[in-house]
């Protein structure tokens, strides 16, 4: 059975458990607004809403109490898949952008004439993504999600087109940055949006759609092992090293960024995304509420009973914005608004914490790792073909981390922390076998198994994050995670620089990272299994 068949088998059963409990919630509640007032808040009794408790805004906890009625209501459309492959593909487009430039690095770095900083495009991409992330999640929390959903990705892809045709070593570091710059933002707010349209039952598909984080990685090794190899296309001595005899760099840059043009022009072409319901609730535009969540409800033929005239008598949303929405005290709220009570600030530093962890394992790992798969081919005789090639196998085979995180979260008996929990701990183990392993077909199982088990924790930690974070402060939550991110693949690069990634010390360094995550897991306040987000 495909993904799409699952999706859709399981649509029928679960809409219908979820539009029982929505209809019958929704209409109580609206008995209630003519009578007393104000409607009690759906779900809190129940604990069914995950941030509900603590928060000093009752209107927003109302309000979004009768979203998620109406959302579950209305259950999995067509249009929910359209985001799944669509927002997926940004996460295919981030993965893209940091493996091109450290597959890209070292032929480029040979025609330019071995001159510079080597790892300048590592430490530029991570810039990139720094500034992007911080200034992207702000602004989404600011302006909306609409805006940088359509713009990133596209941005992106025209940059790394630019960038295979770079003639110095300067201009290329410049233009990686801006891809990293377009690409942080992206990524951001493909979890945040896709989630703030999801039903509650499905929530576990944001882990899901983290295997199109794979397959990116996956579409750039396997350009390396098309374009990386032949002779004709690459050369190795800087003193004899031209454009014309060393295209192979730019060949790769010139197919992915191709690839990431067409899903970029699918994203405003397919899906036209409107403003999500979630950041509309927090600027007290009601209307604009309901007039959205008709526009995919209705192409499916899915009736809702939510009226805007019940999310008004819940109230005022306060606590979303200062008094100037472009100014630092607007920025203050949105952080003020991650620390709201102790519970939520203690979800908060772990998930900056967690962040930074993975931000310098999967670097070292993956973005260091065409060195040691070099210096290993060599101590055991293995053709720069192979080498390529184990290396493609390693990142195919990490395309179904995901898959088994998915089904993993959606499991009561772990949930999100605990496959976290299994993810970094089998990460763990097989990274430290793999660093001691002296066999060239361990060596690749290893090394694929790494792999797989990073994205497992991975991609449950990157559908965690938003769905432990309020809706109103959800962007610049996952902007400082992703910041915080890439002020350590910034570090990794330094550490790439000055220590030898062709020794298995990097490996050692990851996998005593990912115990310590293992423990960070476990310790998290909130479980969102079976749980609506805010």
């Amino acid at each position: 059975m495909t993904i799409v068949d699952d999706v859709e088998a399981k649509a029928v059963t679960l809409d219908a458990e979820a539009a029982a409990f929505a209809v019958a919630t929704t209409d109580d509640d609206a008995v209630d607004v003519k009578k007393d007032g104000p409607p009690p808040t759906p779900g809190v009794e129940s604990d069914l809403d995950l941030l509900a408790k603590g928060s000093h805004d009752e209107a927003l906890v109302r309000k979004m109490a009768l979203v998620n009625n109406a959302l579950d209501e209305i259950g999995f459309t067509p249009y929910h898949l359209k985001l799944f492959f669509l927002n997926g593909w940004g996460y295919g487009a981030d993965s893209m952008v940091l493996l091109v430039q450290s597959v890209i690095a070292s032929p480029a770095y040979t025609e330019f004439g071995s001159e510079g900083f080597k790892k300048a495009l590592t430490i530029a991409v991570y810039v990139g993504m720094l500034a992007g992330a911080i200034f992207w999640g702000f602004s989404a929390d600011i302006i909306g999600r609409r805006l940088a959903f359509n713009v990133t990705l596209l941005l992106a892809s025209i940059a790394t087109i630019i960038a295979g045709a770079m003639p110095n070593w300067p201009a290329l570091a410049t233009m990686i940055a801006i891809i990293g710059f377009s690409a942080g933002g992206n990524l951001i707010l493909d979890t945040a949006i896709f989630l703030e349209y999801l039903p509650h039952k499905y929530q576990y598909m944001v882990t899901l759609m983290a295997l199109f984080w794979g397959i990116g990685q996956a579409i750039v090794a396997i350009a390396a092992l098309g374009f990386l190899v032949p002779d004709k296309w690459n050369c190795s001595d800087p003193e004899d090293c031209t454009m014309s005899n060393n295209m192979g760099w730019r060949y790769v840059a010139f197919t992915c960024g191709a690839i990431m043009l067409v899903g970029s022009i699918l994203r405003l072409t397919v899906v036209r995304l409107q403003e999500t319901p979630k950041f509309l609730l927090g600027e007290n535009r009601d209307d604009d509420v309901i007039e959205t969540l008709n526009y995919f409800a209705s192409r499916a033929n899915r009736p809702f009973s939510l009226t805007a005239d019940q999310l008004k008598a819940c109230g005022e949303v306060r606590s979303s914005h200062g008094r100037k929405k472009f100014s630092f005290g607007e920025v203050a709220i949105h952080l003020k608004g991650l620390f709201e009570h102790w519970r939520l600030g203690l979800s908060t530093l772990l998930l900056w914490l967690s962040w930074a962890g993975i931000g310098l394992i999967y670097p070292l790992f993956y973005v260091f790792l065409p060195d040691y798969v070099k210096s290993r081919g060599t101590a055991y005789d293995v053709s720069t073909y192979d080498s390529w090639k184990y290396y493609v196998i390693t990142n195919v085979v990490s395309v179904g981390g995901p898959v088994l995180g998915a089904w993993m979260c959606n499991l009561p008996v772990l949930g999100r922390k605990w496959t976290m929990v299994l993810g970094a701990l089998s990460g763990m183990a097989c990274l430290f076998a793999y660093a001691a392993d002296s066999n060239v077909n361990i060596d690749t199982t290893l090394s694929a198994l790494s792999g797989f088990f990073i994205n497992v924790y991975y991609g449950t930690l990157y559908a965690y994050t938003p769905e432990v974070l309020p809706s109103a402060h959800r962007a610049t939550g996952d902007g400082v995670s992703v910041g915080v991110n890439r002020i350590m693949g910034i570090l990794s690069a330094i550490i790439g620089t000055y220590a030898d990634t062709s020794t298995p010390v990097p490996v050692y360094i990851c996998a005593a990272l990912f115990g310590f995550l293992a423990i960070v897991s476990a310790l998290f306040p909130y479980e969102p299994y079976g749980r609506r987000s805010s």
